[in-house]
């Protein structure tokens, strides 16, 4: 018997009872159980939350829901992570602002050779862990899957799916793709704000990382090589290809890097000279250039206030959400989001993909997402499936996951794919 095969957990949730984590906790419980065909418990640092959190999951599990087995780990106490990972095939993440908690897991994760995957969207913590632990986990042969939230799993997806379309229809991917939100409703969580915060304080202090942050191709292997020029759009601009105003789009500056990774990480599949960017689509004629100016005001806005202390000592007490909250339930289930993927190449191919994803896009259906995503690795890409290239290393979520990861999507995370006219 492997290892890997003996373990008795295929997926710990740790941070459990953080927000999203108990958005995936609920999710898991509803769609497979505590006995079915997947194997999970929640993990964090205090048991009383834990044992709250799964008083909470009674009502879905019923009388199984002492079963559900609950690991108490603190994120700055190896000892207890160690023993945390040593029961589990996939350890999925929900414990950030990644960059100040997120480390010690990812370095005992490569440690024991256990695959883990989260929903960061730090660019700037990614590259740290590149740096620190990728040539050991190619040696441990654990598979680490950052941004399999919203951010960007969508997006490195979408793509995906586009370029393998356009394989069937053209016999060639296309090296011109962009990615424009057409409509989305949706929350901020005290979570997510923490992390912006946090990227905007390293920021100020560090003129090498703002650098760093300007690069689209901070996240790709060096020996990639790409230099091509890539749109990054500022502020109000009208996209002819669709008829309406953009503005920009705040997940771009993540989604963009591991679009990018994704294509190196697949021996350059959509070209040495591909072209990728996003925006936000936000309505026609003088309305709609109103409403992009005003997003790019209040983001100029949000950005200029978080980057200086007083300001953000008063978005942090008086405006912003605080970590722990988010939008309620019932918000998450009347999120949506419908998003397009335009792609062209001078020949006059062009293909136009639409994909929606039916809750809010951050929390409700991040929890899904990041859901199938661990399930994946634990279920679709375990031992046996590393012998076909999906070896241990830093992977994206488009070049370790495959159809098979679509389908669950499709099915179990309420999103779809579809090429339109």
């Amino acid at each position: 018997m492997s290892q890997e095969s003996s373990k008795p957990l295929d997926i710990v949730v740790f941070g459990a009872t953080s927000f999203v984590g108990k958005i995936l906790s609920r999710y898991l419980a509803s769609e497979y159980g505590v006995d079915g065909p997947v194997k999970w418990a929640i993990a964090g640092r205090s048991q009383s939350k834990l044992q709250a959190l799964r008083s909470e999951l009674a009502p879905v599990l019923g009388e199984r829901v002492d079963t559900l087995l609950t690991i108490v780990a603190d994120a700055g106490r190896e000892s207890e992570l160690k023993a945390m990972v040593a029961q589990a095939k996939v350890v999925v993440s929900t414990v950030g602002p990644y960059a100040l908690y997120g480390e010690p897991l990812v370095k005992v994760c490569v440690e024991q050779g256990v695959d883990y995957c989260d929903l960061t969207g730090e660019a700037q913590w990614i590259k740290r862990m590149l740096a620190n632990y990728e040539a050991q986990a190619k040696q441990t042969g654990a598979r680490i899957v950052h941004c399999c939230g919203f951010d960007s799993v969508p997006s490195d997806m979408g793509v995906y799916f586009l370029q393998q379309q356009a394989q069937k229809s053209f016999g060639k991917t296309l090296p011109r793709v962009k990615m424009r939100v057409k409509a989305a409703k949706g929350g901020m969580s005290g979570g997510t704000v923490a992390s912006i915060i946090n990227l905007t304080k390293e920021a100020i202090a560090d003129p090498s990382l703002r650098k760093q942050l300007a690069n689209p191709f901070s996240l790709c292997p060096k020996e990639a090589g790409f230099s091509q020029r890539q749109p990054n759009l500022k502020g109000a601009k009208f996209d002819a290809d669709f008829g309406r105003w953009s503005a920009p789009f705040i997940m771009a500056a993540i989604n963009t890097r591991i679009v990018h990774r994704s294509n190196a990480l697949q021996q350059n599949r959509y070209g040495d000279g591909f072209i990728y960017d996003e925006t936000m689509l936000v309505g026609k004629g003088l309305k709609g250039r109103m409403t992009a100016s005003t997003i790019v005001a209040v983001l100029g806005g949000f950005m200029m206030g978080a980057a200086v202390k007083p300001t953000r000592w008063a978005l942090e007490r008086f405006v912003l959400p605080k970590p722990g909250e988010g939008p309620s339930e019932r918000e998450q289930r009347e999120g949506f989001y419908d998003i397009r993927f335009l792609g062209e190449d001078e020949s006059g191919h062009s293909m136009m993909v639409k994909l929606t994803g039916d809750q809010d896009p951050g929390y409700g259906s991040t929890a899904k997402i990041l859901g199938q995503a661990a399930i994946s690795l634990a279920h679709d890409h375990h031992e046996q499936d590393k012998k076909c290239g999906r070896d241990g290393g830093f992977w994206t979520p488009a070049s370790i996951f495959d159809e098979r990861y679509i389908a669950r999507l499709e099915q179990h995370a309420g999103l779809s794919f579809e090429v339109i006219d």
